[in-house]
């Protein structure tokens, strides 16, 4: 019983680590009595998040001794998460839950669990984090926004806009200017149109020449 407990032992280690090769799962420390293995969680950035302890049993009973020495251990090595992993549930559980401040689940429920109960400890620990120093960050922020650094950086900010505002009104009245000289030499090309029209129509009589520039009623827009 003893040789086939400590086989378990070694299959819920290699189990954790095969599931979470970032993570760190180290064998108990001496003076921890009935723990096997603690779960170091990792993020993304390597920084430990928090800490599981795992104990495993084989055997045919469950004794509610277990939870009270699993919680001292927990408390001596200082983790997170305290897990019992065994073949026997305690009277009123058919399945993985906690009880009394301890997770208790099966062997085949034991990697569901550790996703699950490793996915809280990191959003925890990532929510304490954003929280941390939030009132030095704010001080920081308001050095900063009343600073001669910020105050000279909006400066040139402010400069470069204005500049480039100017230098589109520059160029929009220039156009402008062009528009209107270009619009009195097409008037001046229409009305000298006009009176050689006139004269002609004169000579010609009753005779049809066609001198127009655009159609009778373009010409007239044109020259009002």
């Amino acid at each position: 019983m003893q040789l086939q407990g400590e086989v378990q032992e070694l299959i819920l280690e290699e189990l954790l680590r095969n599931a979470f090769p970032f993570d760190l799962v180290t064998e108990v420390g001496k003076g921890v009595r009935g723990a096997d293995c603690i779960h170091h969680i990792r993020n993304q950035f390597g920084q430990e998040c928090g800490k599981i302890i795992y104990e495993s049993k084989r055997t045919k009973d469950f004794s509610m001794d277990w939870i009270e020495k699993l919680k001292k251990d927990m408390r001596s090595v200082g983790v997170d998460v305290a897990v019992i992993v065994t073949q026997a549930y305690p009277k009123g559980m058919d399945c993985f839950g906690e009880k009394d401040g301890v997770w208790i689940c099966s062997f085949d429920e034991v990697k569901a669990v550790s996703y699950m109960l490793r996915d809280g400890i990191v959003k925890l620990f990532t929510a304490n984090k954003s929280q941390e120093n939030r009132g030095d960050k704010m001080h920081m922020l308001y050095d900063y926004l009343t600073s001669n650094e910020f105050s000279e950086q909006w400066k040139a900010i402010r400069e470069g806009f204005m500049s480039m505002k100017l230098s589109i009104q520059k160029e929009r009245d220039a156009m402008e200017r062009l528009w209107k000289a270009r619009e009195k030499q097409l008037e001046k090309v229409l009305l000298n149109a006009a009176h050689i029209r006139g004269s002609v129509e004169g000579i010609a009589g009753t005779d049809s020449i066609q001198l127009h520039l655009t159609d009778d009623e373009d010409d007239a827009l044109l020259l009002e």
